[in-house]
């Protein structure tokens, strides 16, 4: 029998990468999102993962062998992201799940497992680096404990199989999604050759001068199609990066090239891209009128609060990924390339000049 795969988050980076590897390989895929986006080869559903009734009825005729779960919603607090993301979790399997068709669930979180949420990152008694996937979880409340936990207890109910992915910071090509590094830097890049402006590193010097890794959302989602048919990779977390490692010293300079930029000289203080950006709706503006531009509204191709958040980190931050590389995954990308290749899909999709 073919595999039938849901996608949950379709329209974003990680969604859209899985999406792509699924196809390439033959698989059937309907794709989940709010608004779904047309995608030849795939079936739309639209839903919203807090409606439970219409979740249900949207999903009443699929019955897939492996749901894929790369989505994930922003709230005010850290306890409100528990309740609203471990409910989309607890709805999504409770309407799947009782059919007996799921063989296998895999959820996409992060590095926020060992660093801690949003309102305690990279703060407190952290792990030692590289981070390994047996350190256990922080003494703090987090959404992604909360999100394994519902996947763990539908595993006892329905007896599928799953596996945890912990990416880095992921690279990859969506509008609208809420942690876009790579865009973020493609439009600051944009405007600062555009306006004459010194393209400045936001981050911190711990930042500039450490070791750190990212993850391409295509290596992120072969590792998820991976543990996913893989039958020793069954119900373990696995860290999830390129396989390289790099200072941003160094990168800042081969973005800067790549855009035609010379980097400015760092001076060691935190210049957030928040404050940077925070007036350049009216340069966008400019720029989408000059050069044609698909998309105007430059908060859906930003999010400077996520890149800062990265960027500005007092600590090193590197993963280890030898669990996943003894039980056979051995893909690799290079970093610097997967922003390259972002850089240049978005200036074909004209979302930069």
């Amino acid at each position: 029998m073919s595999k039938v795969a849901l996608v949950v988050g379709a329209s974003g980076i990680v969604g859209s990468a899985t999406v792509e590897e699924l196809l390439g390989l033959g698989w059937q895929v309907a794709g989940l999102a709010r608004k779904p986006v047309a995608r030849p080869g795939v079936t739309p559903i639209g839903a919203d993962l807090l409606d439970a009734s219409s979740l249900n009825a949207a999903l009443a005729t699929l019955a897939p062998s492996h749901l894929f779960i790369s989505t994930w919603s922003r709230q005010s607090s850290e306890a409100e992201n528990i309740r609203v993301n471990a409910a989309m979790v607890r709805n999504l399997l409770d309407a799947v799940g009782p059919r007996g068709s799921l063989e296998h669930v895999a959820l996409v979180t992060g590095l926020k497992h060992y660093l801690g949420p949003f309102e305690a990152y990279g703060k407190g008694a952290l792990p030692q680096t590289p981070f390994r996937e047996e350190q256990g979880r922080l003494d703090v409340e987090n959404f992604y404990y909360a999100q394994e936990d519902e996947v763990f207890a539908g595993a006892e109910r329905h007896g599928y199989r799953w596996s945890v992915h912990r990416p880095h910071t992921i690279t990859g090509v969506a509008v609208g999604n809420a942690m876009n590094m790579a865009t973020t830097l493609a439009v600051y890049a944009s405007i600062c050759r555009f306006s004459g402006r010194p393209f400045r590193f936001p981050g911190s010097e711990v930042q500039w001068n450490a070791l750190t890794d990212m993850t391409d959302a295509r290596q992120l989602a072969r590792q998820l199609l991976w543990a996913s048919t893989t039958p020793a990779a069954a119900n373990q977390a696995f860290n999830v990066v390129n396989g390289d490692v790099f200072r941003w010293s160094w990168m800042w300079r081969r973005i800067a090239e790549w855009f035609g930029l010379e980097a400015a000289p760092f001076d060691g203080s935190l210049q957030p891209l928040e404050r940077q950006m925070a007036d350049d709706g009216k340069v966008w503006a400019e720029m989408v009128a000059k050069f044609g531009l698909a998309e105007a509204d430059l908060n859906r191709l930003i999010s400077p609060w996520h890149t800062d958040a990265d960027l500005g980190r007092p600590i090193e931050v590197v993963t280890d990924m030898s669990k996943s590389r003894k039980l056979g995954f051995l893909d690799y990308q290079a970093s610097d390339d997967a922003f390259f290749d972002v850089f240049a899909r978005l200036r074909e999709l004209r979302l930069i000049p």
